[in-house]
């Protein structure tokens, strides 16, 4: 009976301790669910409805909750996981007052603002945090010394700023420490040296003081992966580097490190990846390189390394070895082809020499093979594509001598071959043209021959093909019209016959067509409208006949024609005028006819010579244009009657119209129209008014007058009763300065009108007038926001990059400054008064000091006319 009552007594305290702890677990995670909606309600802004499910249920269980996990064993909150669901707001401390979470993880989203200690201090239990690919802000905060159990910690891709707190260096227990891509400013400091459990070092991509790599870094005998690239390292890399046995990836790459790479880097048994690229770092390569076995990777390039690629390293088993942009030489080692996982071979820019091992390629998967740039000699490695795995074959700029190998007409995964500025010869394997993957052919200035197949259509994929400087001969097959994503044609300097095919107008991509210098004849086809996307025809000294096609003035990116050297006839179209050409020529046909007035200006006089028929009544040397004959007598009259009344009428109109300059006209206006406009002088004239005076400058007045539609135009009245030779210049350079240029950040000329004593330009009008007036005027710069202004400075380097660069020849603005900055009703900015602009060569006649006078207004000199008068 004893025996009895104690055995119930016994069940009965079984049970009574498993309904408290059921009770206990059952309070434990209601407290865990209270904190999860009250984060949820007051601390985080959740636009895309992730947490959704983090709603009040009646068992108060939150374990089933979108990034809530729970330990099974304690039936307790353990990790909180919100990675990348697009909620933002600042840092939910909150969640650390579940005493059992582990693991918290908010990375990926658009948490902001700055980590407060006292906020973090919370946290202190925590193994993991990571807070990565975030928007917070300001200094890294301190860490209590109650973060003893930490191992992750992942602050990377956010803004942080200045220095690395002492407390970083005092986590007993932290295996992981990430602080990429912020904006860290300070210097790495020597204490992160004292984290001895690290095996996850990765502090890159930080604007860090100038600074060696620590010594202190042979410490992390755990390191396994080191990631300091862009860090603004300088020095030498440390011989304690050496210790890091257990290191597998070692990346100091875009750094500033100088020295030799010292020898005690073969003590990096474990290496698999080694990335010293973009630094300064000379010498050789160290022999003891060749004792990592475990090396995988190697990548050195762009640094001044010098001497020879030995043996040992080159028996390496790597995957990918690169020594680009360096200075080696000497020959590359038979024994390199042996290497069984060689993938990627970059050896460009650099000063190798001698034949490229013969088997390259035989016993190994290769895709990338780059040796652009060297002295290599004789032919190229027939086994390249033995595994049929090559994708990017580069070897331009050598010596390489001999035919293409047959088997590169088989390499069906070839996409990228660069072999130009070499002395290949002989003819292209057939199969070569018709590669299903190539995108990018490149293989000019060589001394290759034979004709193209018409199995070209079959490269499918082909956006490029630059062929020029060879002996390719015959006719260009029309199959190559089946390539529809063509962006690039140059066939140029060869030896094609027969008629350019006609569908070739129906590539619709087309950017670039090269033909020149063949024996290319017929007529050039007309049919071009859907070469919209063209931005350069060259057809240059061929036997092309036939009229040139009026439609290709009607192509809207054509920047670039050439057409000179060949048999065409009849006039120049007028429609070329429409063009906005950098480079125009028509010269050495069989041109005829009046030259239109588009083209009568003195620039584009070398563009139409050698056209023994072209005339012009204002374009010396050409002849001008002869006068019909008359038929009888009775036309003479009717036309003296005619001129007569014509006379008489323009006599009316400058005494009626043209009041507002005063005085008789002695011969009529030259009326020049470059743009499509709907007024002329007649309804300009009547509004140059004192009250619509707008400004004044050193050359003229600036009228704002509205037009009859509501257009609103800017005019410009030259000072002056009589023109003198100044301001004769300054109106000579705006029209042709603005006349032959289009740029969304230039000032559009719209109208030009000179008489013997009058001129007067027609513009654009710029509702928000001068960058200066904005900046110094009464508003003193209060419209224009620092942004707004970053916006107007940018656009106008924009237009004075096109001035530079883009016009040919180009243009110096020499009177640039912010009140000739004009802007728009919308602040965009326009370059404007070309009135001192010269064109960057010397007319025939001007000597080395002709613009070597002071340019600009009083009180400013451009920078390019300071330079050139200290000489």
């Amino acid at each position: 009976m004893t025996h009895l009552r104690s055995k119930t007594c016994t069940v009965f305290l079984i049970l009574l301790f498993l309904f408290l702890h059921c009770v206990s677990l059952v309070v434990s995670l209601g407290g865990d669910y209270e904190i999860l909606i009250r984060v949820k309600n007051g601390q985080l802004d959740d636009p895309n409805g992730s947490l959704n499910h983090w709603v009040s249920n009646g068992d108060s269980n939150p374990c089933n909750w979108t990034g809530v996990n729970c330990d099974p064993q304690k039936f307790a909150v353990s990790s909180i996981d919100l990675s990348v669901l697009g909620i933002s707001g600042g840092f939910p401390f909150d969640f650390c007052r579940i005493q059992t979470l582990q693991n918290l993880s908010l990375s990926g989203n658009y948490f902001n603002g700055s980590l407060q200690s006292q906020h973090l201090s919370l946290c202190s239990h925590l193994r993991l945090l990571n807070l990565s690919s975030n928007l917070f802000v300001g200094q890294l905060p301190e860490f209590s010394q109650e973060f003893t159990e930490l191992e992750v910690l992942d602050l990377s891709n956010n803004k942080f700023t200045g220095d690395i707190p002492a407390s970083f260096g005092q986590f007993p227990s932290l295996r992981v420490l990430a602080l990429t891509a912020n904006l860290l400013s300070g210097s790495i400091p020597s204490f992160l040296g004292n984290l001895s459990e690290l095996t996850r070092f990765e502090l890159g991509c930080n604007p860090f003081k100038p600074s060696p790599l620590l010594p202190e870094i042979g410490n992390l005998k755990k390191l396994e992966n080191l990631w300091l690239a862009g860090s603004n390292l300088n020095g030498h890399i440390p011989n304690s580097i050496g210790k890091l046995v257990s290191l597998k990836n070692l990346d100091l790459s875009n750094n500033s490190l100088s020295g030799e790479i010292p020898g005690s880097i073969g003590g990096l048994k474990s290496v698999e990846e080694i990335k010293l690229y973009e630094n300064q770092l000379s010498g050789g390569l160290p022999e003891s390189i060749a004792n990592l076995t475990s090396l995988l990777r190697l990548d050195v390039s762009e640094n001044s390394l010098t001497g020879k690629l030995s043996e040992k390293i080159a028996a390496m088993p790597l995957i990918c070895l690169s020594l680009t942009d360096n200075f080696f030489e000497g020959e590359i080692p038979e024994v390199l082809a042996s290497n069984p996982n060689l993938q990627q071979l970059k050896l460009f820019n650099n000063s190798f020499s001698g034949k490229l091992p013969e088997n390259l390629g035989k016993f190994s998967d290769l895709e990338d093979f780059d040796v652009s740039t060297n002295n290599f000699t004789d032919g190229l490695p027939k086994f390249l594509c033995y595994r049929k795995k090559l994708q990017h074959l580069i070897a331009f700029n050598n010596r390489l001598s001999g035919s293409l190998p047959e088997s590169y007409g088989e390499c069906d995964s070839l996409s990228y071959v660069m072999i130009e500025n070499n002395e290949l010869s002989g003819a292209v394997p057939s199969g070569f043209w018709s590669l299903p993957l190539l995108e990018f052919l490149e293989m000019h200035n060589n001394r290759l021959e034979g004709s193209l197949p018409r199995s070209i259509s079959l490269a499918r994929h082909l956006n490029k093909i630059l062929i020029s400087g060879n002996d390719f001969n015959g006719e260009i097959p029309s199959e190559i019209c089946q390539l529809n994503g063509l962006l690039v044609i140059d066939f140029s300097k060869n030896r094609f016959s027969g008629e350019l095919p006609t569908c070739v107008t129906g590539l619709n991509n087309l950017q670039k067509l090269r033909m020149q210098d063949n024996m290319l004849s017929g007529e050039i086809p007309s049919s071009v409208g859907s070469w919209t996307d063209l931005t350069e025809l060259n057809l240059a000294r061929n036997r092309f006949s036939g009229k040139i096609p009026s439609e290709l003035g009607n192509l809207p990116m054509l920047k670039y024609l050439d057409l000179s050297g060949n048999l065409l006839s009849g006039g120049i179209p007028v429609a070329l005028t429409k063009l906005k050409l950098n480079e125009f020529n028509l010269s050495d046909n069989k041109l005829y006819g009046k030259v239109p007035p588009g083209f009568s200006k003195d620039w584009y006089l070398s563009s139409i010579l050698g056209n023994k028929e072209l005339c012009s009544s204002n374009l010396n040397p050409l002849p001008p244009c002869s006068k019909p004959k008359l038929a009888s007598l009775y036309i003479v009259v009717i036309l003296a009657v005619c001129a007569v009344l014509l006379l008489g009428s323009l006599v009316w109109i400058f005494k009626t119209k043209c009041h507002a300059f005063g005085g008789k006209s002695k011969r009529p206006w030259e009326i020049i129209s470059f743009q499509r406009i709907a007024f002329n002088e007649v309804d300009i004239i009547p509004q140059l008014k004192e009250e619509n005076v707008i400004g004044a400058g050193g050359s003229g007045r600036v009228y704002r007058v509205t037009l009859k539609k509501g257009q609103i135009v800017a005019v410009k009245r030259l000072w002056g009763d009589t023109i003198n030779l100044d301001s004769e210049a300054v109106f000579r350079s705006e029209v042709e300065t603005l006349g032959r240029i289009r740029h969304s950040n230039i000032l559009k000329l719209l109208l030009s009108c000179s008489g013997e004593d009058r001129r007067m330009l027609v513009y654009e009008y710029m509702a928000n007038g001068s960058f200066g007036d904005m900046l110094h005027g009464e508003k003193g710069g209060g419209l224009l926001d620092w942004p707004r202004r970053l916006a107007i400075a940018l656009g106008a380097a924009q237009g004075l990059a096109y001035l530079h660069h883009d016009c040919v020849p180009a243009i110096v603005h020499r009177d640039v400054k912010s009140n000739n900055i004009l802007l728009d009703e919308e602040w965009k900015p326009r370059v404007a008064d070309f009135g001192l602009a010269k064109t960057l060569h010397l007319e025939v006649g001007e000597g080395a000091g002709s613009m070597s006078r002071v340019a600009g207004s009083y009180g400013y000199i451009a920078p390019a006319e300071i330079t050139r008068n200290k000489q």
